[in-house]
């Protein structure tokens, strides 16, 4: 914030757990969050540690960062259970975080009950498979970005049965390339128009009109035992495919053979 000449903003060091009565005096409509993939365990809460068994005393949480998401969504909660009880509108919050790809594809007992735990109150609004190395040089971790409406429940109160399809859009390539000593770098064609620009309002609309294209993007209901990722559901445009990626594909089907000793080449 400060190299943009941020001076204004109200930055707070301290445990997030910790600022409950900042988040709600600020009443906020939209939160943009970025957490902590690897947190220690020891600054989370109990309460959300309660099935989490021998990963309590483990050297990172287990959820990779979905922890502080179910924590703004309890906020919001408690918000409005206040609201009500003082006759005042319910509120809804626009949440969009970054999380590791981990979270969308996480199976077993831990992942499932904080997802439906999520579900419950909240509805997966968007999930956006974003470049692998969106963080270069910092890290290689691969990301995604979640987008939920907190204070909205994603089922159906009437049926339980899931109320509106998730839209998934597989937003990989961005128009940047990386560089050496300057890390990811915007690119222009020809006529100097920026490659990422164009790519942004083809983004965008896709997700605002919820259109479905091949390779692109999806559309989809889903619970807690589903992935969350467009890769499991986007179909493939197969009048791109030429002769070269099915050859392209066999010869790498083949180098992996010989590599794992299944076959012998001479």
């Amino acid at each position: 914030m400060l190299i943009h000449g941020d001076g204004n903003s109200n930055i707070i060091m301290a445990n997030c757990f910790d600022c409950k009565k900042k988040i709600k005096d600020a009443d906020p409509d939209i939160i943009l969050m970025n957490p902590p993939y690897n947190a220690r365990p020891g600054i989370i809460p109990d309460e959300y540690k309660w099935n989490w068994g021998a990963a309590r005393n483990g050297k990172e949480e287990p959820t990779k960062g979905l922890v502080f998401v179910q924590f703004l969504s309890d906020v919001i909660k408690e918000m409005n259970e206040e609201n009500e009880e003082n006759n005042k509108r319910h509120k809804e919050v626009k949440l969009a975080t970054l999380l590791p790809l981990a979270v969308a594809t996480g199976r077993g007992k831990i992942f499932e009950k904080m997802k439906e735990n999520l579900l419950k109150d909240n509805t997966l609004d968007a999930v956006f498979t974003l470049p692998a190395e969106i963080f270069h040089p910092g890290t290689s971790v691969q990301v995604c970005c979640m987008m939920f409406t907190l204070g909205k429940s994603h089922f159906d109160e009437n049926t339980g049965k899931v109320r509106t399809e998730t839209f998934f859009g597989y937003y990989k390539e961005d128009g940047f390339r990386k560089k050496k000593n300057l890390g990811r770098v915007e690119q222009f064609d020809s006529e100097g128009n920026s490659k990422w620009k164009k790519i942004e309002e083809q983004w965008i609309s896709l997700f605002r009109n919820k259109t479905v294209v091949a390779e692109m993007s999806a559309m989809k209901k889903v619970s807690s035992k589903d992935e969350w990722l467009c890769e499991a559901y986007m179909k493939t445009d197969y009048s791109k495919l030429t002769k070269e990626d099915f050859q392209q594909t066999v010869n790498n089907y083949l180098a992996y053979l010989v590599k794992e000793e299944k076959i012998y080449e001479y």
